[in-house]
Formats: C-alpha cells, sequence, structure tokens
C-alpha cells in the first residue's frame, strides 16, 4: 500500500481514511522534516532565554502566569500528558485513534510546533506499526483541543499507559514499543503542549463520517426510487426543467440519480396513461430530492469546512516563520463542531423520510393494492411490521442525536477556558447517527424490495432489479414470516458496503 506524504502538502480527506481505515503506512518528507528543525531552533532560543515563553517556560491553562526552571521542564511535559490522559468510558474505535494521531501528526511536521524531529519520527512509526494508543469517550470539550484523547496518544509515546497492538491485542506501551523496535519518547520542551492541543479527534471523525455519508447518501436516492416504484409513484417530478426551477445543486443531483434508477421500469409505466386518477404522490415520494438534496449541499459545506482544517496549524502557542511563538485561539472547535452538529440534522431528516416511505408501504389504506405489512397470510404473518418499528426507533434517536451539541458549553480550568465547543460530542453522536442511517436505509431496501417482487408480473427498472437481485442473493423473497433481524443485518451490509449501490449503477451504465 502506498505511505501517505506528510510535507508542504496536506493530506486529502481519502488519505486520511486510507490510513485510519484501511492501514496505510506514512511517509514524512524531507521537507517536513526541515521545517521542524528550524522550528525547534527558535524552540531551543526561548528555552534559554530568562523571558517567560508559555508552553515553553510556563505552566499551562490558569497556571500560564507560573515560570518554570530548566531544571523542571521535562517533568513538567511529562507531567502534562500524565495528568491530561484522563480519559474515561469505553475505548474509541481504532479507525478514530489513527485518525487523530494521523492528523496531529500533520500539524507536527508544519514546523509550527516546535516538537523535535525524533518526536516526529516517532509518532510516524507509531502508526506505521500499527500501534493504537486506548482512548477513552470521555476527556474532551472541543476546546485547547481533544486535550484528553491526544493525551492519551502521547502517553503511549512515552512509554506510559496502555494501546492495542496490530492485532488488536491490550498490551503496555513500553512493550508494544519495545517489540515494535520504537523507543519512548522523552519530552523536551513545548513538546507535551504539542501533541496534545489540536481539534484532530473531531476532525478525524468529521472526515470518516463524510466518507459514509456520500455512500449513504447515494445510497438513499436509490432506496427512494425503489419506494416510488413499489408505492406505483411517478417519476414526472423529477424532471431537470421542474429540478432547474429553484436550482439548488445537491437536489439536481439526487433528482437525476433517482430518474436514472427507474428508467425503463415496467412498474412506473403501468401507470402512466389517462384512465390513472392519482394526481400527485406523497411528500415522502415527490420531494425525496429535495431533502436528499437539502443534505448534499449540507455534506459540501462540511467538506469545504473539512479541508481548509487539514490545511490548518491547530496549536498553542505556534512557532512562526520569524521566530516569534505567540498564543492564539486556533484550538477552538466552532467551526468543526457546527458543521458535525448540521450534519447529523441531515442524516435525521433523511432518516425520517425513508422511515415514512417504508411505513407507507406497508399500509393497506396506502400502499396502492400491496397486502397488510407485506405479509404473506396477513393475521397468521406479520410480514415487515417490526421491521418497519425497528426502523423507527432508530429515526427517534436520530432525532435526539441531532439535537446540537455546539449550542452548549461548559466552563473549565478555573474559568480561564470560559467557553468550549463541544465538538467531540458532536462527532461522537454524529458517528452514532451515520451508523443509525445505514440500518435505516437497510429496512427501506429490504421492504421495497419485498414490495417489487409483489408487483410481478411487472418488472422494476433495470438499475433497481439489480439492487433486488444483490439483496436476493442474501435475503430470500416474499413468503411465510422468518427471522427478521439476519435479513436486517444482511440488508444493512449491503448498503454499508455500497453493494446493492453499485449494482444498480453498474446496471444503468449498461442501460445507456
Amino acid at each position: 500500500m502506498r505511505a501517505v506524504p506528510l510535507g508542504p502538502t496536506p493530506p486529502t480527506r481519502e488519505q486520511v481514511v486510507a490510513v485510519a481505515r484501511d492501514g496505510a503506512p506514512v511517509e514524512v518528507t524531507p521537507e517536513a522534516m526541515k521545517a521542524v528543525t528550524e522550528a525547534r531552533a527558535h524552540v531551543a532560543a526561548l528555552a534559554s532565554s530568562p523571558r517567560p515563553t508559555y508552553g515553553v517556560s510556563t505552566g499551562f491553562g490558569a497556571l500560564a502566569v507560573k515560570y518554570i526552571p530548566a531544571e523542571r521542564r521535562a517533568q513538567l511535559q511529562r507531567s502534562l500528558v500524565r495528568s491530561h490522559a484522563a480519559g474515561a468510558g469505553p475505548e474509541v474505535e481504532r479507525e478514530v485513534v489513527r485518525a487523530l494521531a494521523l492528523l496531529r501528526l500533520r500539524t507536527l511536521t508544519t514546523g509550527h510546533t516546535g516538537v523535535r524531529p525524533e518526536t516526529v519520527r516517532a509518532m510516524a512509526g507509531l502508526l506505521n506499526a500499527g500501534i493504537v494508543p486506548v482512548v477513552h469517550e470521555y476527556g474532551s470539550l472541543g476546546c485547547s483541543g481533544d486535550l484528553a484523547p491526544l493525551s492519551a496518544v502521547a502517553l503511549a509515546l512515552t512509554g506510559e499507559g496502555e494501546v492495542r497492538d496490530a492485532d488488536g491485542v491490550l498490551r503496555a506501551a513500553a512493550d508494544a514499543l519495545a517489540d515494535a523496535g520504537l523507543t519512548p519518547v522523552g519530552l523536551g520542551e513545548k513538546e507535551g503542549l504539542a501533541l496534545i492541543n489540536g481539534t484532530d479527534g473531531m476532525l478525524g471523525m468529521l472526515v470518516l463520517a463524510l466518507a459514509d455519508l456520500r455512500l449513504l447518501l447515494d445510497t438513499a436516492d436509490l432506496t427512494a426510487a425503489m419506494s416510488v416504484e413499489g408505492l406505483l409513484g411517478t417519476d414526472r417530478a423529477f424532471a431537470a426543467d421542474l429540478q432547474a426551477l429553484r436550482a439548488q445543486s445537491g437536489q439536481a443531483v439526487s433528482a437525476e440519480r433517482m430518474t436514472r434508477f427507474l428508467a425503463a421500469s415496467e412498474i412506473v409505466a403501468s401507470h402512466r396513461g389517462p384512465d390513472c386518477t392519482r394526481v400527485q404522490d406523497a411528500y415522502s415520494l415527490r420531494c425525496a430530492p429535495q431533502v436528499h438534496g437539502a443534505a448534499r449541499d449540507t455534506m459540501a459545506h462540511a467538506e469545504t469546512v473539512a479541508d481548509r482544517e487539514l490545511a490548518a496549524v491547530v496549536d498553542n502557542p505556534v512557532v512562526l516563520a520569524d521566530g516569534r511563538v505567540e498564543s492564539n485561539g486556533n484550538f477552538h472547535g466552532a467551526p468543526l463542531a457546527y458543521v458535525l452538529d448540521f450534519l447529523a440534522v441531515a442524516v435525521a431528516d433523511v432518516a425520517s423520510m425513508a422511515e415514512r416511505r417504508t411505513d407507507r408501504q406497508l399500509d393497506v389504506a396506502r400502499s396502492q393494492g400491496l397486502p397488510p405489512f407485506l405479509a404473506d397470510d396477513p393475521g397468521v404473518d406479520s410480514g415487515q411490521m417490526i421491521a418497519h418499528y425497528t426502523q423507527a426507533s432508530i429515526v427517534a434517536e436520530l432525532k435526539r442525536l441531532a439535537v446540537p451539541a455546539s449550542v452548549d458549553s461548559i466552563p473549565t480550568s478555573a474559568m480561564q477556558e470560559d467557553h468550549v465547543s463541544m465538538g467531540w460530542s458532536a462527532a461522537r453522536k454524529l458517528r452514532r447517527a451515520v451508523d443509525g442511517l445505514a440500518t435505516v436505509l437497510g429496512v427501506e431496501l429490504l421492504t421495497a424490495a419485498r414490495a417489487l417482487d409483489l408487483r410481478a408480473p411487472l418488472t422494476p427498472a433495470p438499475a433497481t432489479a439489480a439492487a433486488l437481485t444483490a439483496l436476493r442473493s442474501h435475503v430470500p423473497g416474499p413468503g411465510p414470516d422468518r427471522h427478521l433481524a439476519p435479513e436486517i443485518t444482511a440488508a444493512t451490509d449491503l448498503v454499508r458496503h455500497g453493494t446493492a449501490l453499485r449494482a444498480a449503477e453498474r446496471a444503468w451504465g449498461e442501460q445507456t
């Protein structure tokens, strides 16, 4: 696997995902090491000066006014990392820890943090050895960076704390480093602060969520199209000239995709004639491009923020090119917290609309001739009734997760940190929301597929038929009640991995 270079050019979102999820190695470029060496020289000069410099020869936070003599500064850095590695709760996922370690390393390589070259090499070695420090769920307020999570990583670099090795085995950090041929780092002036003062956890989770959401929003267009067919809806509302009247870019994309998914559908064509008495479809069908498109546009804005942050330097204080070391507020997580919350709102709404389409297909009064709950023998069989309950319970949870974290703040550090972003919390709940949306779409896929089967002998569009075939290789078609939980899991896996989506997109490509 090709190494991701860390140098003057910031990593792309795709490269972050490759390191976090796929285990891609990293490589610090010579240009980056030169910048690191030059910045360290500035810090060394300030460390030998009698004039106090924050982060170099003083305490931190509310203790920033206290001067620390040279002989105690190594202890200062050790104490900072040990005391700040104060997380609690369950372990954070491996991919999140790798993402935050990568992004902290990226900032270190900019030459604006003042760390030593050996510290940069140690962080790269940790990533390349597949060693993942144990980071806990709680501990970050999203201001002064993700302090507790990043401190857990810094602690492992010094040979303390616990880690998961490349095989996922829980081990003492010192033992895992030794087996990987890595030497624990003895922190010098400012290094402890540089290792922990960043928004890397929330940025990493944003990048991972964006990768998942792109796939899920594409899939939502597919499952919505299948539901339109299953409910004998029309594709006329998705016409390009109608979408152009509003000129919302995401809406146009979703409408075009739904049109292509429904192209050449016998089911849709069967009720296009003058004898059709239906005037217009329900909003959950007709307005799907508007809702999915708004989510796409929200995601595009979040991608812009993420890309800016990937190119940013987040540390306090920072080392400037002229040798100054200046305090700043770039560690505040508001830019990330806002978009993390915004995405959770969009996720909840897309899921809510999918649930309404599912419910409509199960209701004999609104399903246009489908059996109650799509059951084989209604009364004896319950069909998809409780699958919808499960979907509805997740949607209810997603609405709770859509309540923004970024409007909250809780003062800390003796009122020095009197306004915090809660961005880490926003990121954690977005991860749960994205996971929930995958299941919601999995249930819609399961339901719409059964509805399409029940429309035989009319056949669905080639694209939706391909998605149906992909599902049927894992889940059988209509029949007497079966154990539904494994079928929901199978359908959700097809959504998460993009299997049904790719099958549908291949089919429309062959058709055109």
